[in-house]
């Protein structure tokens, strides 16, 4: 891990959506709900080691028995970040893909819960997300997408 201290961490842009409110608070017979939830980092580097950190969220509750949607919530969470100056690119983007968002994903996670209990539907609390895990993933699955003779 890269030494690296947040400078600010702040909500950059958020939609909640509820279309079909009221009839989902009138129907008593909405049965069970299914939550997507997909989570996206995107690293935007500047000069003197700054980069800006955004986890790019989508939180998408539906109906099970026919998909209609209960709401939606998009954000973009933010950090700015100064990072020591690191020759190795892949200590850096393991600082930036994995070690700040663990540290920032608490004040988003924070951030949804409140937003579902003030909108009237039952308060969410999305999982923790280990970011390390979700890293390697995707580095196997670019890993598999490039052509054998690589």
């Amino acid at each position: 891990m890269s030494q690296f201290k947040i400078i600010s961490q702040f909500l950059k842009d958020i939609s909640f959506e509820s279309p079909n409110v009221p009839e989902l608070f009138f129907n008593q017979d909405n049965g069970q709900a299914k939550i997507e939830i997909n989570i996206d980092i995107q690293i935007k580097g500047a000069e003197n080691n700054v980069f800006m950190v955004d986890l790019v969220t989508k939180v998408h509750s539906k109906l099970d028995k026919d998909e209609k949607s209960i709401f939606l919530i998009e954000t973009t969470y933010s950090a700015l970040v100064q990072m020591a100056d690191e020759k190795d690119e892949e200590v850096k983007k393991r600082t930036l893909l994995i070690d700040v968002p663990t540290m920032i994903f608490p004040s988003l996670r924070a951030l949804v819960t409140r937003l579902t209990s003030e909108s009237g539907f039952p308060a969410f609390t999305m999982q923790p997300v280990d970011f390390e895990a979700l890293y390697e993933q995707r580095r196997a699955e670019a890993g598999k997408a490039k052509p054998a003779n690589q």
